[in-house]
């Protein structure tokens, strides 16, 4: 009696192993706050207390974080207002930006103490900006109007290595639309650029510009599980934990 034949095995395939993705822009785009610059000292402390000034109530990191985690707030400015007016305050936008822009500058802008803007603390070293700027052009796409970003790049001594700077002084739609971005890209492939943001609103900003994206959320960021998720159900490629990894990651990822 013959033997019934038997089907050939099916070859598994391993979901564990994801195929390796080959990428090496020509244009890496940053966003500033959260990640080139420490900002938890400077504007993150200042929303608090522009909220706290004007509602005398007790407000935490965690809460701005949750406000942080929504589309439309990448203004601390209107996120100041709306948070103190979810609380009962009956303060306008032009009254709490007059506060916030005390709290933040003091008097750094007039050439005396500075505020919490002295608090601020760069992140990528000059050294690894000089070795990303080898490797392609690197430009700022921020929320920041000019004085702020200015203040910085200066104090900080690293406005040679942007060729190219956009302030939301510079578009007539902020974040998440993404004329910022097509600004930069000028007509350029957009597939052959990259942008780091550690907001949502930098998430489809980058997904409408069609440019990849790389969300920056420390370790330590409030919320950081919930933002990663959104981040990458927005598209993004990765999610790293420090802005110093973006070499090693392209490294890995090189075309």
């Amino acid at each position: 009696m013959s033997r019934p034949k038997r089907k050939p095995k099916r070859k598994r395939r391993d979901r564990s192993v994801a195929p390796k993705l080959k990428f090496q822009p020509e244009v890496i785009i940053f966003d500033v706050d959260g990640v080139l610059v420490d900002v938890r000292g400077s504007f993150h402390t200042t929303v608090i207390e522009t909220v706290q000034h004007f509602t005398k109530k007790k407000v935490t990191r965690h809460e701005l974080h949750q406000w942080k985690n929504r589309s439309g707030f990448n203004d601390d400015w209107k996120l100041s207002t709306a948070w103190v007016q979810s609380l009962g305050g009956k303060q306008q936008y032009d009254e709490v930006k007059a506060k916030f822009v005390e709290l933040y500058w003091g008097a750094a802008d007039k050439g005396g103490k500075a505020g919490n803007v002295a608090r601020e603390k760069w992140l990528l070293p000059r050294a690894s900006l000089g070795r990303l700027a080898k490797r392609a052009e690197l430009a700022l796409f921020t929320g920041r109007v000019a004085a702020e970003l200015d203040y910085t790049l200066d104090r900080c001594r690293v406005r040679e290595f942007f060729r190219q700077v956009v302030t939301v002084e510079d578009v007539q739609r902020p974040k998440p639309d993404p004329e910022g971005l097509l600004k930069i890209l000028a007509g350029r492939d957009p597939a052959k650029a990259l942008y780091l943001g550690d907001i949502v609103d930098d998430a489809l900003s980058a997904w409408a510009a069609k440019i990849p994206f790389i969300g920056i959320l420390p370790q330590s960021a409030g919320a950081r599980s919930a933002r990663a998720a959104l981040l990458r159900k927005h598209g993004a490629l990765a999610v790293l934990r420090d802005v110093n990894q973006l070499e090693s990651w392209l490294a890995r990822h090189r075309a």
